[in-house]
């Protein structure tokens, strides 16, 4: 499946728009992890366990709207974007969603 943040695809020709389609995942962010990721913070430097907790996270809502997608029939997400919120009460956990919309397309 062809997944893009364009509103088109190059060499293809989109014969029919399917629906919005969308994956959110939400992760909790570890105690342990806030402990040394607050440490990194205060000496500077990039937070190793949040980048890897961040890049889990968006493959996996990518990957649940690239299924949902193929559930409608769909070879291709076209317009997709990528947002991020910290949620809970305490901001403790992360959600991530994609959306885009789903499409059927073929070779120009």
């Amino acid at each position: 499946m062809i997944i893009s943040t364009t509103p088109s695809l190059e060499g293809y020709v989109i014969k029919e728009y399917l629906n919005i389609v969308t994956g959110e995942v939400i992760v909790g962010a570890n105690m342990f992890r806030d402990l040394f990721a607050n440490i990194r913070d205060m000496v500077g430097g990039r937070s190793g366990a949040y980048e890897n907790v961040l890049e889990r996270a968006r493959g996996e809502a990518l990957a649940e709207m690239q299924e949902r997608a193929a559930d409608m029939g769909a070879n291709a997400v076209i317009g997709v974007d990528l947002d991020y919120e910290v949620v809970g009460q305490s901001g403790s956990m992360l959600m991530v969603s994609a959306s885009g919309t789903a499409v059927l397309v073929e070779r120009a």
